[in-house]
């Protein structure tokens, strides 16, 4: 351990740029990282706001931040796909190797993962990180840190657009247009859809998801989602239906949205449970899945990036130093209409 400057939670509403104790040994199958770029999520801010996630509460002081790139600047024993130098992003859970959800490949649910910036877990607003090497992964020459930084939350859209089990030349709906929606509808295009219909109330979100080609942005102020779907569908229905919005009133109409035999990914979360119809479900023959984070989805998000197919700087709104950390998150709690993604980076 090692006294680090850091962003640091103290309690609710209470934030800190001061040292704290944070891991400093690099171990066996880690590597230790200088933090170039942090995002600022929507979960760093909640706990900001509100103290907790569900049944995750801070009760003592947390280091934010856990979406992260930066440069390796130390191996550890046995690992031998990194080196020191390395660009890398890195992936924020680390699940137990040998818990049955992992040992199926599903280690994004296992209860005992440590996320980083999730009580008591510190995460990773702070100039040096410990992290473990088999969730580092190197950030190709022409992906900036400000990119490999944005891979964490895209992530969430692969697997997203996983789930969906997209076929080529499906049309897809996509409710919510903060930083989650806006990057399931990449992600859905990138895997095969033709078009994206984005909804929201917030004119200036739509118009940063509609820069993006085979995105049709609907506001939901002034149009009918259900309308302008059966209008571009012929009546039939749109083949996949992207809850990111975490909204209950989404899902009293999700059922007019999606086509017969079509599919509902659940991605947004509300805060309590919500009326779902059942009968109209069964009927239609609709498949429902859930995202939680992710599993697998660094690399193919990187590849994405790589192959220039995806652009991810268009989403980045504005940036602070890592002194400004603490002007970063009051920005991030006005929740601008303008704002996507808010990003920090340390000094080069």
């Amino acid at each position: 351990m090692a006294m680090q400057r850091a962003l640091v939670l103290e309690r609710q509403h209470e934030l800190t740029l001061r040292n704290i104790d944070l891991p400093a040994t690099t171990g066996p199958g880690q590597v230790k990282i200088k933090i170039h770029t942090v995002g600022v999520c929507g979960s760093d801010v909640h706990y900001y706001t509100h103290g907790k996630i569900g049944p995750f509460v801070v009760k003592e002081p947390m280091v934010l931040g856990h979406e992260g790139a930066g440069i390796v600047i130390e191996i550890g024993e046995g690992v031998t796909h990194l080196k020191v130098g390395d660009r890398v992003c890195m992936e924020p859970g680390i699940p137990d190797p040998n818990s049955k959800a992992s040992r199926l490949g599903m280690y994004n649910i296992d209860p005992a993962v440590a996320f980083w910036a999730t009580p008591p877990i510190h995460g990773v607003l702070t100039p040096e990180v410990v992290h473990s090497a088999n969730y580092t992964f190197k950030l190709p020459d022409n992906v900036s840190f400000a990119q490999g930084a944005m891979v964490e939350p895209f992530a969430v859209g692969m697997q997203a657009a996983a789930k969906a089990k997209i076929v080529p030349g499906d049309t897809a709906v996509i409710l919510g247009a903060g930083p989650i929606g806006t990057m399931v509808a990449i992600a859905a295009l990138a895997g095969g859809c033709a078009r994206a219909i984005v909804a929201d109330f917030a004119q200036p979100k739509l118009d940063i998801a509609a820069q993006y080609q085979g995105v049709i942005p609907v506001n939901i102020r002034e149009t009918n989602v259900a309308e302008k779907v059966n209008r571009l569908t012929d009546g039939w229905g749109a083949d996949v239906i992207f809850e990111c919005s975490g909204s209950p009133k989404a899902w009293e109409t999700l059922m007019q949205l999606v086509r017969p035999g079509g599919t509902i990914v659940a991605v947004g979360l509300p805060v309590n449970p919500v009326a779902f119809d059942v009968s109209t479900a069964t009927t239609k023959e609709v498949r429902i899945e859930t995202v939680f984070r992710y599993a697998h989805q660094y690399e193919r998000s990187i590849a994405l990036l790589a192959s220039g197919r995806v652009d991810l700087k268009p989403l980045i709104s504005e940036t602070f130093t890592f002194e400004d950390s603490i002007k970063a998150f009051e920005r991030a709690v006005e929740a601008r209409p303008t704002d996507v993604k808010l990003q920090i980076v340390f000094d080069a």
